[in-house]
């Protein structure tokens, strides 16, 4: 009797945790706690949903479609094994109706499991499996270009008045022309490269837009954004965590929407602000280094925004385009945040000059201690010097 209770007790081998399933990514994760089994469909997971999903410190993700589908070598599945997450991907639709929500699963050799019953799985993707998948998916990054470059002259016959004439940008109040814009928008890494461009940031007192949820970043670490720029509400997707303050304190408020649809922005309408509209379909971040360059900002520093190749292919999304053509609007203006502190050392301050100015004088006077005159005169200097002293001296000895 003793030995069967033992051998129940034992843990079955696997990860064990909570389901959390749902189709889709943006409703699943503010559901998402530690410890959880994730079930999704995400083909090609990008980096920032895969952040996410590591922030909130899952157990395992259950990806009904591939992590990598061989059209370009997606980023997201790297930074989730690199959290430790264990991956299972390729494991069919059927999964996401076979589980339900909240169930206790069990995950081991690509099954899930919830008790004794088979739910479905696909396949167990490691490291070497993901180089494997990466490295063929770099041959689909040609049909991705291909994609862009068709993209970009839609783009630029959509956008033609904002592109090469300026129409339709809001004008901002906060004064911009000839000081430097720090762009701050919710990217990967974005507290590290907030941290590099810190004492640029303290020094040179730039203007500071933040785009979306940035805003709350920048709340956090008690500093203000001079102008914040939101995404119009599609499905109620768009800064509504920005909190209140941090709008009321913002010079201008700009809302970014297409052009026909409503300009709504839940957390702007709460702080009971009126917002400049800025109808365009390009992305946020986008509008964003649009109003620094139409402003005349004389240089634009990106944190958080997407700057590389595999950044900008990673984004899945139609707007491609519009990141490709604003990075060429703004031009040789644009410095990526991690570029920051070697291009700046930092502002000369009033102490600095003292400071030099002191130990030129310490070096002057060693140098004239050694010589012949200089010894005379502390010979000279050392006896009033002594007489000055030794009273006080006594009169401290007295008082022990």
């Amino acid at each position: 009797m003793m030995l069967s209770r033992s051998r129940q007790a034992t843990p079955l081998p696997g990860v064990h945790g909570t389901a959390r399933v749902d189709r889709r990514v943006r409703s699943l994760l503010p559901r998402v706690r530690k410890g959880d089994v994730v079930v999704l469909d995400h083909t090609d997971m990008d980096r920032a949903t895969a952040q996410a999903l590591a922030d909130a410190e899952v157990a395992a993700v259950v990806n009904a479609s591939r992590f990598v589908s061989g059209r370009y070598p997606s980023r997201g599945p790297a930074v989730l094994l690199d959290a430790g997450v264990t991956l299972v991907d390729d494991a069919g639709t059927e999964v996401l109706y076979a589980v339900k929500d909240g169930q206790d699963v069990r995950l081991h050799e690509g099954r899930l499991l919830v008790g004794e019953e088979d739910c479905g799985g696909g396949r167990a993707l490691g490291r070497e499996s993901l180089d494997a998948a990466l490295e063929a998916a770099r041959t689909g990054m040609v049909t991705q270009l291909e994609r862009l470059a068709h993209d970009s002259a839609e783009f630029v016959r959509r956008e033609e008045g904002v592109l090469l004439h300026n129409r339709g940008i809001p004008a901002l109040r906060a004064r911009v022309s000839g000081r430097p814009v720090l762009v701050v928008a919710p990217g990967p890494g974005l507290d590290a490269e907030l941290d590099l461009v810190d004492p640029w940031l303290r020094e040179q007192r730039p203007v500071v837009i933040a785009v979306d949820s940035a805003a709350t970043v920048l709340h956090s670490r008690k500093r203000r954004a001079d102008v914040l720029v939101v995404t119009a509400a599609r499905d109620d997707r768009s800064a509504g965590s920005v909190p209140p303050k941090a709008v009321k304190a913002a010079r201008d408020v700009v809302v970014v929407t297409d052009p026909g649809r409503s300009a709504e922005a839940p957390s702007v309408e709460r702080a009971g602000v009126r917002p400049e509209v800025f109808e365009t379909t390009a992305t946020a971040e986008d509008a964003a280094l649009l109003l620094a360059v139409h402003a005349d900002a004389s240089l634009v520093v990106g944190a958080g925004v997407h700057a590389s190749l595999d950044d900008f292919l990673d984004r899945q999304r139609g707007g491609l385009s519009s990141t490709y053509l604003s990075r060429l609007k703004v031009g040789d203006r644009l410095v990526d945040a991690r570029a920051v502190p070697a291009l700046y050392s930092g502002r000369l301050r009033a102490w600095h000059l003292w400071l030099v100015l002191l130990v030129g004088v310490l070096a002057l006077l060693a140098a004239v201690a050694v010589t012949p005159v200089g010894q005379e005169l502390l010979d000279g200097v050392s006896e009033p010097v002594a007489d000055l002293v030794s009273p006080l001296v006594s009169f401290v000895e007295g008082l022990f």
